[in-house]
């Protein structure tokens, strides 16, 4: 007879039992060329994602949580194309 799974505890025998469970990991990064640049995220999204964790996304669309060193990295090009592309002249000029 199989033990009653609804037993007190330390009862007569006890039994144990393991649930599979499929892990499935969310690529929240692309492989290839942009691995290798430091890209253009807004301050307070940096901020966020160091508090929480969560992934920032950059101007070119890269989806990443940070964790390297941007200084160590030239910047992305697509990064730095769309910044330029969005700030205003600083000398005064068009």
């Amino acid at each position: 007879m199989p033990p009653d799974p609804f037993a007190e505890p330390g009862g007569p025998s006890t039994q144990t039992a393991v649930l599979e469970r499929e892990e499935v990991e969310e690529q929240l990064q692309e492989p290839g060329d942009r691995e290798r640049f430091a890209h253009y995220v807004r301050k307070e999204k940096i901020l966020e994602s160091a508090m929480t964790g969560e992934p920032v996304i950059a101007l070119c669309g890269k989806i990443w949580v940070p964790g390297r060193d941007p200084k160590k990295f030239p910047v992305c090009p697509i990064c730095q194309e769309i910044y330029d592309g969005l700030r205003k002249p600083q000398d005064g000029g068009e």
